[in-house]
């Protein structure tokens, strides 16, 4: 049987991933172990791999020391996790030997996605709806300010005239946008092959979240979400997992696109699940098997998540 060795980039908390993955090895004829790269040991992915403390996202030493890590543990393949891990993994992809596995997209891609006025301005380039985006001196309010940097929805502040705007320290580190207060929010989960051919791209609806995440969601097949999807994918060299938010004004009935994150998000074991199995699709990959697009994957399936402990006695 094959081995498999796979290194998360800030896994904490996806072990059943993890698992899915073990699963998607496993209908390979492989064994994959999953190690996962954090600040501390004592994390809940422990459960299931090898937890690997090592160094901040920012420090200067972290691609080489990354470097060891791949080579003293024969890793296959890299996957990052959290925003900061993902221009990690373009710049490692690039230094690292081709039989490491690591499917992000180019580095480039990956900053303009990672900084949010950049991404806006990409988006309008290309011709895809965006809420209306205001400078300090044009505000319609209500508005919303979003950290230029941020992710998972932390830091996001709603104003509604300018003595609120005023009580913002540096309101010029933040993308100013329409606040649409009726919304429906959507989450598309994709996969786009190292041939750039779109393998799968999953509508879910985001029924709740919690700090940015969602805890209840359920597939949707709508075609104007999967369509414009496609399209964005197809507009640039976007490459191995990603996901794509929307949001829809439901007073006015559009659609824009909010953000991407070149990665695998946090809910995506429910368009698993629903058939679009991207674990599967990175293992087939990785081993270079001929992978099949996921068109019939199951619309209406509904995920909610619980709380489940992992326990580690003192000294162990």
């Amino acid at each position: 049987m094959k081995r498999i060795n796979i290194l998360f980039l800030g896994g904490a908390k996806r072990v059943s991933l993890a698992e899915r993955f073990i699963r998607a090895g496993r209908k390979n004829n492989a064994e994959v172990r999953i190690f996962s790269y954090e600040l501390q040991e004592k994390v809940p992915i422990a459960c299931l791999a090898r937890v690997i403390v090592g160094l901040k996202w920012k420090d200067k030493q972290i691609l080489e020391h990354l470097g060891q890590v791949i080579a003293e543990n024969q890793i296959d393949i890299v996957l990052p996790f959290v925003d900061p891990a993902i221009e990690i993994c373009s710049r490692l992809k690039q230094q690292t030997d081709k039989s490491v596995y690591i499917p992000v997209s180019n580095e480039a891609l990956c900053q303009t996605m990672f900084e949010k006025k950049q991404a806006a301005a990409w988006f309008s380039e290309r011709g895809f709806p965006i809420p209306e985006t205001y400078s300090l001196h044009n505000i319609k309010f209500p508005a919303i300010l979003k950290p230029n940097t941020g992710s998972a929805a932390k830091g996001l502040i709603v104003v509604h005239d300018n003595s609120e705007l005023n009580n913002i320290s540096r309101p010029e580190d933040y993308l100013i946008q329409e606040y649409i207060g009726d919304n429906t929010e959507y989450t598309v989960d994709a996969f786009v092959s190292e041939k750039r051919e779109i393998m799968a791209a999953v509508p879910r609806i985001r029924l709740e979240t919690a700090g940015g995440e969602s805890v209840r969601s359920v597939t949707i097949r709508e075609n104007e979400i999967i369509e414009l999807s496609h399209k964005i994918l197809q507009s640039d060299e976007f490459y191995g997992p990603i996901t794509i938010q929307f949001i829809r004004d439901n007073r006015k009935h559009k659609l824009y696109v909010m953000e991407i994150n070149p990665r695998l998000g946090g809910g995506v074991v429910l368009s698993i699940e629903a058939g679009a199995d991207i674990c599967e699709m990175i293992i087939g990959e990785h081993l270079g098997l001929h992978l099949e697009k996921c068109t019939n994957w199951t619309s209406g399936l509904l995920m909610t998540r619980y709380f489940k402990e992992v326990f580690y006695a003192d000294n162990h």
